[in-house]
């Protein structure tokens, strides 16, 4: 199934431009031009990434963020901006009102693509409601539970969408810089040692039957979750 995305531009050339690009690039668009009409299209099915330009008629596009990260029902969707403000203070104002990314116009249609694509991955991960197991160890996204061998474990927010991520992502390395990427976001900014503290929580939170074994330095590279023992 195409992913769905919502387009509120309020400048018709320019919404026309950018839902051609995504149906050039297998995305199913819904347009909106205005708050009001923003509003009505964010409803079941939900559009899977909202693209949100930032001056609207009737409220701003940080207004509408703003909104809909403190809903239930919608603050899981992912918001990119869409501005010609390119301002530091533009972008956190932006960023505190909970949108995932922040594209400047002028952008390139490759470059919206890809931001596109990477917010997606991004969030996919954390997205998915599927309990995983691996080797004993239990995980479930949609009760916030982890277990080993149906022991209750206690876990921190960081260390559950590190473990939730690797579990989704087993047998391959990641670098520090990936891992603050897919885990923390592109719009946090922390150092990239602070994935090493988050490790050493989380090898520790799973440890006692041999589970924190499959949390594997790979040197020089970054980290992998595997059940294949290092050589």
């Amino acid at each position: 199934m195409n992913r769905q995305i919502l387009v509120v531009e309020d400048e018709a050339p320019i919404r026309e431009m950018i839902v051609f690009v995504l149906e050039q690039n297998g995305f199913n668009a819904i347009e909106a031009q205005d708050i009001d009409q923003a509003i009505s299209k964010v409803v079941e099915p939900y559009p899977d990434l909202i693209l949100l330009d930032w001056m609207l008629p009737g409220g701003t596009g940080v207004k509408l963020a703003k909104q809909l990260k403190q809903s239930e029902h919608t603050r899981n969707i992912p918001i990119i901006m869409l501005t010609a403000r390119s301002d530091e203070e533009d972008k956190v104002k932006g960023f505190d009102a909970g949108v995932d990314d922040y594209v400047t116009k002028p952008f390139s249609p490759k470059e919206l693509i890809a931001r596109i694509k990477a917010v997606i991955r991004r969030v996919s991960p954390t997205a998915l409601e599927e309990t995983i197991e691996f080797h004993g160890l239990k995980l479930d996204p949609t009760a916030h539970r982890v277990s080993i061998n149906n022991e209750h474990l206690e876990l921190g927010p960081t260390e559950f969408k590190l473990l939730h991520f690797f579990m989704t992502h087993t047998e391959r390395v990641y670098s520090r810089e990936q891992l603050l990427d897919n885990v923390w976001g592109t719009n946090v900014y922390v150092e990239d040692r602070t994935v090493d503290v988050h490790i050493r929580r989380l090898r520790k939170a799973i440890s006692g039957n041999g589970h924190e074994d499959f949390v594997q330095t790979v040197r020089g590279a970054g980290y992998r979750f595997s059940g294949k023992v290092l050589s």
